[in-house]
């Protein structure tokens, strides 16, 4: 494997765990929503499950479009 292709592969495996954790912490959020009794922890479920949407949306993109660039 060249080096390109390890760049390349080490990469999309950076971006895809960023996906992945993104859809876990949402995972956790909405469940901590859901099971919550009170309001305050049902908040935090709230804003962890749009933080992670954000992260899932945001990040990836920030970061291909950094490598893109030519900026390490």
């Amino acid at each position: 494997m060249s080096p390109e292709d390890r760049l390349a592969r080490r990469r999309w495996l950076i971006l895809s765990g960023i996906r992945v954790a993104g859809t876990a912490g949402a995972m956790l959020g909405m469940i901590l929503a859901a099971r919550a009794q009170t309001t305050g922890p049902k908040v935090l479920g709230v804003a962890i499950v749009l933080s992670a949407l954000v992260m899932i949306a945001l990040v990836p993109a920030s970061l291909a479009h950094r490598w893109r660039s030519g900026r390490s």
